[in-house]
């Protein structure tokens, strides 16, 4: 009997420890994050216009290079004679200067002679003594030929209105048909000093209208920026013009997108699951439910498959739901313990997170937060824990 009850008890142990066997899958998903004003599959078309003073092509450039070139070619015979005409002045004005050179020697020389000696050892110890100083005799540089050189396009900024209207996207859209409108007015870059340092603003309009309807009207980049430490006569202005238009497109790309485009998101995710069967066998339908659909999420932009993926996925959601609420968060041995608890409320963060729920997520992790007295956390999920809070309470 001593020996049978020993092996109960050893099973039993067995039991609750395999109990507690939680592993994970790690999925790498893709989802289209929804947007703050969503568009029906059918009318995800969208137009951009651009109107800048911004109106150079590298063609513009090598041409006036060119015609720059010619230009000086066909002066270049009056140049030399110009030349010629400066030297001949050049030399008068020479003869001139060395007159006047000797005359003034000669006028401090005779007042040298009539110093006495004392003065003029002096004079002379001081380096005050008359000399002549004859004026360099200027010398011919006939000019050099013009000779054509590729213009270097980096000191350009190269760039037009259908350019700039290339560089703006709608992700999830098909450019063309304009059921979203973006028009774009932007002005050139402002350059001003202040303090010994360079600032910059860039006055931008966005008007987007949806079906006809306007929907966004707004000013951005009117407020001078700080560009360089030093002053505008100091810094590579078309470098620093390039660079500031960059920054206008990418925030009007990253506002659009947010407002209206279906951008993908890569996330890898660790979904949780406890592996042992019997007790746990629903839990591990709600685990396939979740994964499987989670992937299909990711692998088609169809909406009706969406549609199918997110209600099947909430099939495990639901069990993950009922499960909580037969959890016995203070009997460790219970079948449903507060280990069960922390993984399903983990899955349920991360999963409404990825879908961009953060309000569930939000509801989520308050109610787990509400049980931690009960629930043991490692130092590895308690950080896991606050990188949700992060991502949650994100602005």
């Amino acid at each position: 009997m001593k020996q049978f009850f020993t092996f109960f008890l050893l099973l039993c142990s067995a039991g609750f420890c395999a109990a507690q066997s939680i592993s994970s899958d790690k999925i790498d998903i893709e989802i289209a994050n929804q947007p703050k004003m969503p568009t029906e599959p059918g009318s995800r078309f969208y137009r951009v216009k651009v109107n800048s003073p911004y109106n150079l092509t590298a063609e513009d450039i090598n041409r006036q290079s060119k015609g720059a070139y010619e230009k000086a070619l066909k002066g270049y015979d009056n140049e030399v004679i110009q030349s010629e005409k400066d030297y001949e002045k050049k030399l008068k004005s020479y003869d001139a200067d060395v007159l006047k050179a000797k005359e003034k020697f000669a006028i401090e020389n005779e007042a040298f002679k009539k110093m006495s000696l004392l003065e003029r050892l002096a004079t002379t110890e001081q380096g005050k003594a008359p000399k002549l100083v004859i004026p360099s005799k200027p010398e011919y540089y006939k000019p050099a030929p013009p000779e054509y050189r590729e213009p270097d396009l980096k000191d350009y900024f190269i760039v037009n209105n259908d350019v700039l209207a290339g560089q703006i996207s709608l992700a999830g859209f098909e450019r063309g048909q304009a059921y979203i409108d973006i028009n774009v007015d932007l002005a050139a870059v402002n350059f001003q000093d202040n303090a010994g340092q360079t600032f910059a603003n860039q006055p931008t309009r966005l008007v987007v209208k949806v079906n006809g309807i306007e929907k966004t009207n707004i000013s951005l980049f009117e407020k001078f920026e700080f560009i360089s430490s030093s002053p505008t006569n100091n810094i590579n202005k078309a470098q620093e013009e390039r660079n500031y238009i960059n920054k206008v497109i990418a925030y009007l790309n990253k506002y659009l997108n947010e407002q209206y485009g279906y951008q993908a998101v890569k996330e890898t995710v660790k979904i949780e699951y406890v592996k042992n069967k019997g007790d746990y066998d629903d839990l591990e339908k709600a685990h396939i439910y979740v994964t499987t659909n989670l992937k299909k999420l990711s692998s088609s932009s169809d909406p009706e498959v969406r549609e199918s993926a997110l209600a099947n996925m909430q099939k495990g959601l639901d069990i993950w739901l009922q499960t909580l609420a037969k959890v016995q968060y203070r009997d460790p041995k219970a079948v449903f313990n507060y280990k069960i608890a922390r993984y399903i409320y983990f899955d349920l963060i991360k999963v409404n997170l990825i879908l961009g729920n953060k309000k569930e997520a939000e509801k989520y992790l308050n109610a787990l937060q509400e049980n931690l007295v009960d629930i043991k956390l490692s130092s590895d999920e308690k950080e896991e824990l606050k990188s949700f809070e992060k991502r949650i309470y994100k602005k």
